[in-house]
């Protein structure tokens, strides 16, 4: 459906070349400052036309607040958005009266509604996401007033082409001495990167020598009538422990569908992902360290800040992986929607690689499960603070009320 979260939902609408696009968030706290400004922000790092390296579509994606605000603060209502669109060009879609474009959403929309819209793929477009990164962005600006929490994605690879992460492994298959699932350089970074480093590159890779590689990989792409895909890594910084809604809204489960409903994306990882499967538990295991404030801690992260599918305090990090671009320009061989077999040399304007502008996406998203995830243990925690105090049971097995990190 088109309505994300349980507390803090967000409802998104609108096709590819349709009047506009926009968003409902209900659940926005009241009293947080709000304005156009702060929603443009990500909302210009989505848009298109931004490089060499993107579709040329022209479009400003300026953002229109309808509802849900009064002299620049929140009451508490559904928030309306809404963005125009303003350089379709349905007519470079003639083709899809005839074809279903190859790995496009075409004939899945037909096969499930019994009705498409003509151009551009409508609902299956990522002109569909401005209402998300809108979202995301009001969701960004509470966490970081109420929270201090930081949000930070960049473009980790390119086709083949990938920001130095890993250590190598053991050729001997048997050698339990597995290096480090990720590099200390890469882990920095995780720690350290900003936006304004990833903005600096085109790509929004923020490593010099492999952004001028992924940049001439994206070119020639471009130059062949084709696309390439890649991978967006990002970190949640200060995020309180105890998030997560056990056992089917664990925050990572709650974080891979979030991710997995963005439109190209085929993959989901989470701390060392895939790559700690080759290390052994008593090397992967995180160690506890009570902190300098009181709290507890871990000595590594190879679990992303999350644990059981609740959040430890520790910084979350993951990966998202996305397809080659559908539409190219390159004539496929293919065949008509009554089967008549032809050869299709889409029209229209795209992007050969979708992940530079992905980034803002993926930061959106991320936004929104902490934000849902916050109201609901926050709503939790003020229940249980009306309750006299527990004290029949030991020590260990109660937090007390003044001590929930969250």
């Amino acid at each position: 459906m088109s309505t994300f979260g349980k507390l803090f939902r967000v409802t998104t609408y609108g096709e590819s070349h349709c009047a506009s696009v926009g968003a409902i968030i209900d659940g926005c706290p009241p009293g947080l400052e709000l304005s156009p400004a702060d929603i443009q922000v990500q909302l210009s790092r989505r848009r298109p036309g931004q490089s060499n390296l993107t579709t040329p579509r022209d479009e400003k994606d300026l953002v229109h607040l309808q509802s849900g605000t009064e002299r620049g603060v929140t009451l508490g209502t559904p928030i309306g958005l809404l963005v125009k669109n303003e350089d379709q060009r349905p007519h470079d879609y003639s083709e899809t009266d005839l074809y279903p474009r190859p790995s496009h959403a075409d004939y899945t929309y037909l096969e499930k509604y019994g009705i498409k819209a003509s151009s551009g793929g409508g609902r299956s477009s990522a002109r569909e996401t401005i209402g998300r990164v809108a979202a995301g962005a009001i969701a960004e600006k509470y966490l970081k007033l109420a929270y201090g929490i930081e949000i930070v994605a960049f473009v980790s690879s390119v086709g083949k082409i990938q920001i130095p992460s890993t250590v190598a492994s053991p050729d001997d298959v048997d050698n339990d001495d597995a290096q480090d699932a990720l590099s200390e350089e890469f882990r920095k970074l995780l720690g350290t990167v900003t936006r304004q480093e990833v903005d600096k590159y085109p790509t929004r890779c923020p490593h010099s020598e492999t952004s001028e590689r992924m940049t001439k990989r994206i070119i020639r792409a471009k130059e062949a009538q084709d696309s390439i895909g890649g991978t967006v890594t990002c970190v949640i910084r200060h995020v309180p422990s105890g998030l997560g809604e056990p056992v089917f809204d664990k925050f990572e489960a709650t974080l891979g569908h979030a991710m997995l409903s963005i439109p190209a994306t085929k993959g989901f990882e989470i701390g060392s992902g895939f790559k700690g499967t080759e290390v052994p538990g008593s090397k992967h295991n995180d160690p506890f360290v009570r902190r300098a404030d009181g709290s507890l801690g871990t000595t590594t992260n190879w679990s992303g800040g999350i644990q059981g599918g609740i959040t430890n305090g520790e910084d979350i990090y993951f990966r998202v992986g996305f397809k080659s671009p559908a539409t190219i320009s390159q004539a496929q061989q293919t065949v008509q929607y009554d089967g008549t077999p032809g050869e299709l040399a889409a029209r229209g304007r795209h992007d050969p690689c979708v992940v530079p502008r992905a980034v803002p996406i993926v930061e959106a998203m991320a936004a929104i499960v902490v934000m849902d995830q916050l109201l609901i243990q926050n709503s939790r925690k003020t229940a249980a603070s009306l309750l006299p105090p527990i004290t029949t049971l030991p020590p260990s097995m109660v937090r007390t009320k003044s001590s929930h990190a969250a």
